[in-house]
């Protein structure tokens, strides 16, 4: 036996010429199936192989099995002796199906700790190492899991490794850095990123095989469901991603919202906030369906604990009302009502609530003393969203109204709150208005997808001010793409 649990070369061989007795072929009608699946040695070669006078490339070798593998099928198939009903096959012991039918089977009894190493053990079945990365708070950096055969979690930046590419550009990337052939998986729950998984292959030939690459695909797509769903059964999942401990008003917020990222066919949305770790008034909701999109962005006066308590009341108010079946205008009382009466005095909130028709792209929308909402339109900026306005949510409205637009598919949608703008450098410039759709032009002009783009842009706001930050800064990025 060879490494890998093969035959030698000559036995392999052997059974080859084996098979063909028994197909019952020619070689003139064996070499024509080889030729047909892509073979490109000749006829005298072949003829050669099989009386191993001459070696082939593995992968001819595997081109003629499969030639012979289909003529006997085709011989067996029609005596095989017929069931009273269909007998369906079992759980295959190895390959994909085994793999992920014994991760879902194993995960419904595993605390969120094991999830790592039933990924490693999903790999094995499918003959490769698997290695689960998660990404951190911050958005800076991937995260070994501990649980693994590399034992205790290490991280990787996001902007100058393999593993930073696939998750940045969602697709799979291959490498063979220091001679190890590695695939890089992006790890979604849905269109929320949350990691990557690290798929190592024994040989660089398999780093192209678009088989395995899909099957990677699907292991990866279970894992990031597996992920969402398990996280919240413990802490085991989330602690090694935090680079520092949370603020009990962003453990508050943080709680409270929706993934960063989600998408339909029609609809494609992206949020964060910082700072991650010190985040206390700033929040955004959203709700898709298959005819309306609902956004909301808050931000409660105050910082630290008792604006996030106001944070979370107003999101509370806000999906009340809004999965009560009410529209922007009620939704706007819901939170006036529920702010003013738990926190009554000076206290308020701004934000922003709206909904998009997705048959016809009409928007309607509140703005509730919150920085004007940006269309954005064939990589430019279309105007500033100002209808709509009235005070901030819990102070008594007088002449509420509702405003309206008509998107066109493609067009793009940014709430932000006021830490974007105002975030200022050591010189005291602000972040503004301008540098704000600048940047979202260029990011629309580069093919980036929401969710990235929102990852620079606070990125971007962090570095501006210093890597800190005076209030929270968050943003809202959507995109209607048409009906």
């Amino acid at each position: 036996m060879v490494a890998g649990g093969g035959l030698r070369p000559d036995g392999r061989r052997s059974a080859l010429a084996a098979g063909f007795t028994h197909a019952g072929l020619t070689l003139d009608e064996l070499w024509m199936r080889y030729f047909a699946l892509g073979g490109t040695a000749d006829l005298m070669e072949v003829d050669a192989y099989l009386s191993q006078l001459l070696p082939l490339p593995d992968g001819q070798h595997d081109l003629l099995a499969h030639a012979v593998n289909e003529r006997l099928e085709e011989l067996v198939a029609p005596h095989r002796v017929p069931y009273t009903r269909v007998i369906r096959q079992a759980r295959p012991s190895s390959g994909p199906l085994a793999a992920l039918s014994g991760l879902l089977g194993a995960a419904g009894s595993s605390p969120p700790e094991r999830l790592p190493g039933l990924a490693a053990e999903a790999g094995r079945l499918m003959g490769v190492g698997v290695v689960m990365h998660l990404v951190d708070h911050e958005q800076r950096a991937l995260v070994r899991m501990a649980g693994q055969a590399d034992g205790k979690p290490s991280s990787q930046g996001m902007d100058s490794t393999m593993a930073g590419r696939a998750f940045r550009s969602l697709r799979v990337v291959a490498s063979e850095r220091a001679g190890r052939p590695r695939l890089w998986v992006p790890l979604l729950d849905g269109a929320d990123r949350l990691g990557v998984l690290e798929v190592r292959l024994d040989s660089a030939a398999e780093l192209y095989d678009p088989a395995l690459r899909e099957q990677c695909w699907w292991l990866a797509s279970l894992l990031g469901h597996l992920v969402a769903s398990m996280e919240p059964y413990g802490d085991e999942l989330e602690r090694p991603r935090r680079n520092r401990p949370l603020s009990p008003s962003a453990e508050l917020i943080w709680q409270q919202l929706p993934p960063l990222t989600a998408a339909t066919d029609s609809f494609v949305l992206a949020g964060r906030l910082e700072p991650s770790y010190d985040v206390g008034g700033d929040a955004f909701d959203y709700a898709l369906s298959e005819p309306t999109v609902s956004l909301g962005i808050f931000d409660a006066v105050g910082h630290g604990i008792h604006a996030s308590l106001m944070t979370a009341t107003a999101l509370a108010g806000y999906r009340s009302a809004r999965r009560d079946g009410r529209g922007v205008f009620d939704q706007a009382q819901a939170i006036d009502d529920v702010v003013s009466v738990t926190f009554p005095g000076s206290a308020f909130v701004t934000g922003v609530v709206a909904e998009v028709d997705v048959g016809s792209g009409r928007l309607r929308y509140v703005n509730a003393g919150h920085p004007p909402p940006l269309l954005l339109r064939e990589g430019r900026l279309v105007k500033e969203l100002d209808g709509g306005r009235r005070v901030p949510f819990g102070v008594d409205p007088q002449g509420l109204t509702v405003g309206q637009e008509i998107l066109e598919p493609g067009d793009w949608l940014a709430l932000y709150t006021d830490g974007i703008t105002e975030a200022r450098d050591a010189a005291g410039s602000w972040f503004g208005e301008e540098r704000l759709a600048e940047f979202l032009t260029r990011a629309i002009a580069a093919g980036q997808p929401p969710a990235e783009t929102v990852r620079r842009l606070t990125d971007a706001v962090l570095r501006h001010q210093g890597e800190l930050l005076q209030d929270d800064a968050s943003i809202l990025l959507a995109r209607w793409r048409g009906p």
